[in-house]
């Protein structure tokens, strides 16, 4: 069981473009479930005070996604 996996921003897509939940999740007891959440409620946290406007990774990938159309 990897909570660091399930952490992480990466996540795989399929050829059409969906976003795919990390494999690791499956494997995740649901009290490590509840870590896995709130250690990414810490990491969006932590990327929203180093941004200079304040945003998260999620709202950078969806920008740069809108600025590619």
């Amino acid at each position: 069981m990897n909570i660091e996996a399930v952490c992480s921003a990466f996540r795989e897509r399929t050829p059409e473009g969906r976003i795919l939940p990390a494999p690791d999740w499956w494997d995740l007891s649901p009290e490590d479930r509840e870590v896995a959440f709130r250690e990414q409620l810490a990491a969006r946290w932590l990327e929203r005070i180093v941004d200079p406007r304040g945003f998260g990774g999620t709202v950078r990938a969806v920008l740069a996604r809108i600025e590619r159309l």
